[in-house]
């Protein structure tokens, strides 16, 4: 699966189950931003690190979507203030730092290192998934896409719930280990070796840029 990164006795019992085949790369992939927002990647906030390195891997990925023509998807967490200091987003009651997220604040706002274009999309999601409740399938659907690029925060989080629900509603998963981040190193890995056994292939940033340059010969 990746060459014993987490241990020769782990590996085998995934490969004995039948876990960790390559998936499918499709000819029309979207590159998804997850949560690539001020409040995640930098340190200063109460939920966000110092993912500088994210960033700049994530934006090189986005200037070779561009040229191929592409889609860019960026996301968002973003509370009303009813749901910033009610009852009504039970996540909150599990996480209530994020109460902090709210709508128009710093936190919310992608982070400027990256530029969004005026054909990038922007997703505002309430949860971990980029999917759940939002029109994320039906967008992506809509511009014919069938394998997408997820990058962005939490590996442990939003970026491995939104790659579950990305397989489950039909799309090859891809995640560029270079872009994908975490407050802490453990969760970090044990979420990229998740992924790789059940959701995706955990890439390089150079194959994934390799991948999207490949595009470029036949659009």
């Amino acid at each position: 699966m990746s060459g014993a990164r987490y241990g020769r006795e782990t590996e085998r019992t995934y490969q004995r189950a039948g876990f960790g085949a390559p998936v499918r790369r499709g000819s029309r992939p979207a590159v998804l931003v997850v949560d690539l927002t001020r409040g995640f990647t930098e340190a200063g906030f109460p939920s966000g690190a110092d993912l500088t390195d994210v960033v700049g891997a994530t934006g090189e990925l986005i200037a070779a979507a561009r040229p191929a023509g592409v889609p860019v998807v960026f996301t968002t967490i973003a509370y009303t203030p009813a749901e910033a200091t009610g009852e009504a987003v039970t996540w909150l009651d599990k996480v209530p730092g994020m109460r902090s997220m709210a709508e128009g604040s710093e936190e919310v706002a992608l982070d400027p290192r990256l530029s969004r274009g005026p054909k990038d999309h922007l997703i505002v999601k309430k949860g971990a998934s980029a999917f759940f409740g939002t029109s994320l399938a039906a967008l992506l659907t809509g511009a014919g896409c069938d394998t997408v690029l997820v990058c962005g925060a939490t590996t442990s989080g939003c970026v491995r719930a939104t790659a579950v629900d990305a397989v489950q509603s039909g799309f090859s998963v891809l995640v560029p280990r270079e872009c994908v981040g975490d407050r802490a190193p453990g969760p970090h890995e044990a979420n990229l070796f998740d992924i790789q056994a059940k959701y995706g292939d955990v890439i390089g940033v150079k194959d994934a840029v390799s991948y999207l340059d490949g595009l470029r010969s036949t659009t």
